[in-house]
């Protein structure tokens, strides 16, 4: 068996203590992220949609430097989000802004609701680390 790191950044040391589970766990090359949310690193979550994608996106770039990869390094990713036709116009603005486009498959889905109410979106991914 492969050997197995779990990735824990310091800034969500509070949410893996709250929560119990690893925001990504290393197994050779391959990361498996766990979905990240927009908010705080106190756990709060951001009112504002477009704030909230900037976050979400920030926390998934943290955590990915955290196991030594970039977000070109993503090859899967699946996006949760609610009210999915409302808000889907900012997140693409934003996701366009931030995230290399058309470089990993993506799989959006609509859910009813997220861990937290006030959620939009919640963002988890594979990468493949580059040796």
């Amino acid at each position: 068996m492969a050997d197995r790191e779990i990735i824990v950044p310091e800034p969500m040391r509070l949410i893996v203590e709250r929560a119990g589970y690893a925001p990504a766990v290393k197994v050779g090359t391959t990361v498996f992220c766990a979905g990240q949310v927009g908010r705080t690193a106190q756990l709060e979550v951001i009112s504002d949609p477009e704030a909230q994608f900037l976050a979400c996106w920030d926390n998934l770039r943290l955590l990915m430097e955290a196991a030594g990869c970039t977000f070109d390094d993503i090859v899967d990713m699946t996006t949760y989000h609610v009210q999915m036709s409302r808000h889907m116009p900012v997140f693409r603005e934003v996701k366009d802004r931030v995230f290399p486009r058309g470089h990993c498959a993506w799989t959006a889905i609509g859910v009813s609701e997220l861990a937290h109410p006030g959620l939009l979106v919640e963002i988890k991914c594979v990468a493949i680390q580059r040796t």
